[in-house]
Order: C-alpha cells, then structure tokens, then sequence
C-alpha cells in the first residue's frame, strides 16, 4: 500500500496543484485576449505542465531531501539488521521514509539510551567485583607475608610459633585457591565450557549423604541436621557432584550463621513434573534489602561476621549458577531473628 507522504506522491500533489494553477491562469489569459478558450488546449497545457513538473518536483525532492534522509536511514537500520539482510538495504521511494525515519530515530535513541544505562551498570558492577577480588585476596596474601617475615626474621628457629605460623601460613595459601577455584568455575559456568554429566540421582540419598558428611561440623554448634520427614527414594535429572555442592554450600551456611542448638531442614515436596527442594534454618536471618543481591559474587549481609566464619563468598553465586545450569530456578525467603529459606526445583527423572 503507498502512503499519501511517499516522496512520489508528495511530488504529484504538488505538481497537480501548480499545474491547476497554470491551467488556470493561461485559460484566463487567453479568453480575454480572444474570448474563446478551446478544450484541447487546456488538456495540452495541463498535460505538459503536470509531466515536467513532476519530473522536476520528484528529482528535487529525492536529490535534496530524501537522499539527505537516505543516508540517516541507512545507518540507523544497518546497526539494526544482521550481517544477510544489510546486503538488501534500500530506500523504497515508493514508501513513507520520513515517518520511517523519525520512528527509526526514535527506536534507535531509545536502545542507544538501554545500552548506556547497560554499560554504566556493567562498569559499576566490574568495579566493584575488580575491588571485591583485590579485598579478598589481600588478606590471605598479608597474612601469609606477615607470617614469612616472622619466620625469617628468627620465628624459624623458636619452636613455639615455627609450626604454627607455618600451619596458618598454608590455611592462608588454602584459602586463596578456594577463591580462584571458585572464579574458575563461576567463569566456566558463565562461558558454557563446563558441561553438565545429567544423570537420574536419587536427591534424598544425596541429601543424606551431604549432612553426614556435615554432621561432626554441625554437632560443634550443636545444630541438627535433619530431613523433614522419612522420605523414599526421589528420583531427579541431575548432576549428582554438582548438586552435592549446591546441598554443602546451603547447609554449611545454614551451620555458620546458625544460632546454637539450632536445627536446619531439608525438605521435597512433588511438583509433577519437578521436585522442589527446599534447605530451611532457623538462624539468624537475613534482612529483606539483602535479598535481591544475596546471589552475587562476593556479596556478604554481614562482611565482618562472614570473614570471620570463613569461605569465599562465592558460594551462593555457584550455587545459583549450578542450578540455573540445569534450567531451573533458586530462591530464597528470609526473616531476621526467625530463620532463612533456600529453594530449588529439580526435573523429576
């Protein structure tokens, strides 16, 4: 369909309009030099007039206007289009460009104006994230020099610190591993390069599993840990290594910021086609403004409380990152002073 602003139409209306006027003119002047006024000649002027102004009036437009747009256009929709459909690019004279063109502008200056605010919160994140891994980093690195330079400055040969600086030595050097392995796998995760082994694995057996192995930790602060009730066996599409880490993570922080004497639960619940497995503590909680950032690298609610309890703060970042890997979705629920909720879906197997 053409529109009534197309650069063709634009250019016949006004030759229409002019050569009416021609018509209009030439017909009085001759009838009052002859008082007569043949048909034939005002079609002949009409025709002539209306071809040579349309003519010109369409070359002017398209020379000194459109060809102006042409250029905007083209650019505009050339960032817009992929690489085969650029080879096609044209201006259609036949079509309205300039209401095309203003809604291209504006397209454009509303992405544009998207990917500014993108690009200022990736740089505010990369700041933070570049400060947060020279933070971490630099304690275990201070520590170990301090302990070194106490060694070499004669601690080498006093028998009551040799050992024991050497021992908080290497627990400083253990602790700057977990933090690259953590990045390396938060990067490979992120990268795609890390490939899923997706097995059925029964995820209360892994469950179990994984709080054994926590218990003698648990049992130091006197937490329990324990399912919320006998389930049989459940069966889910899963790596089961990874899952394992996400159920270590979850309740070895439910044992770090667990209140004494506390207990931490692990429950299933049946979704048809998913199992949602929920982790529930009831320690100290966390306040909802937290929340929305708690699965962030190296985020920390309470930074001097999670330095002194230990890890990397990478832990619910790769947690999420694992269960997103297997095209499911982690949340959590919280209230200070009563306890904290992770949960997670599964496909059932």
């Amino acid at each position: 369909m053409i529109s009534l602003s197309t650069p063709r139409i634009i250019a016949l209306w006004l030759a229409l309009w002019v050569s009416l006027t021609v018509v209009a003119i030439v017909s009085i002047a001759v009838y009052a030099a002859t008082e007569f006024l043949a048909w034939q000649l005002v079609v002949v002027v009409f025709t002539v007039s209306f071809g040579i102004l349309y003519l010109i009036l369409s070359s002017i437009i398209e020379t000194f206007v459109y060809k102006k747009i042409k250029v905007i256009y083209k650019l505009i929709r050339s960032q817009k289009l992929k690489k085969e459909e650029k080879a096609k690019l044209a201006l259609d004279i036949d079509r309205d460009i300039i209401s095309e063109v203003n809604k291209e502008v504006e397209e454009w200056a509303q992405d544009r104006e998207k990917e500014l605010e993108y690009l200022r919160n990736i740089e505010a994140y990369r700041k933070e994230f570049v400060g947060n891994v020279s933070h971490e980093l630099k304690t275990p690195i201070f520590n170990i020099q301090g302990y070194i330079s106490t060694l070499l400055d004669g601690g080498l040969e006093d028998p009551t610190i040799n050992k024991n600086y050497l021992q908080r030595a290497e627990a400083s050097v253990e602790r700057m591993i977990n933090i690259v392995q953590d990045l390396e796998s938060i990067s490979q995760f992120e990268s795609g390069q890390l490939i899923l082994d997706i097995n059925r694995t029964d995820i209360v057996g892994l469950a179990n599993e994984v709080m054994h192995g926590l218990e003698f930790k648990a049992k130091k602060k006197g937490i329990k840990l324990v399912l919320k009730e006998a389930y049989e066996q459940i069966y889910v599409q899963a790596d089961s290594d990874r899952i394992k880490q996400v159920f270590t993570n979850l309740l070895e922080n439910s044992i770090k910021y667990g209140k004494a004497n506390g207990r931490t639960k692990v429950s299933f619940y049946d979704l048809d086609d998913s199992v949602l497995i929920e982790v529930t503590d009831d320690g100290i909680g966390i306040d909802e403004k937290h929340l929305a950032r708690l699965f962030e690298r190296f985020y920390r609610v309470d930074k001097s409380r999670s330095r002194e309890a230990g890890g990397t703060g990478l832990g619910l970042s790769i947690v999420k990152h694992i269960i997103e890997a297997h095209n499911q979705t982690i949340t959590v629920r919280s209230t200070t002073g009563v306890g904290s909720t992770f949960a997670f879906t599964l496909k059932k197997a």
